[in-house]
């Protein structure tokens, strides 16, 4: 199923919107579309949102590699507190 959708309020507030052809399957395009109707949105504001929620997710779990990294790190040097840390630096 293809689904296109064009809303003129929404084409004027965002005229630099790429326009993209997306597959789903059945029932996840049917969810999103009741998605849409309950929440009062459009199937594009609805998949827009989920793009964002995953990229938000995507991100959230770099930092969190990233700050297990570093905390790692610093406890390989002895480092467990903010006071540690501040002892640390002013060497």
């Amino acid at each position: 199923m293809i689904f296109s959708y064009c809303n003129t309020l929404e084409a004027t507030i965002v005229s630099n919107a790429v326009k993209k052809t997306v597959s789903l399957p059945p029932e996840l395009a049917k969810e999103a579309e009741d998605i849409a109707r309950a929440e009062g949105k459009t199937l594009s504001a609805v998949i827009q949102d989920a793009l964002r929620l995953a990229r938000a997710q995507r991100l959230n779990q770099e930092f969190h590699a990233v700050q297990g990294y570093w905390r790692s790190k610093a406890r390989e040097k002895g480092i467990l507190t903010d006071e540690d840390l501040e002892r640390y630096l002013e060497r």
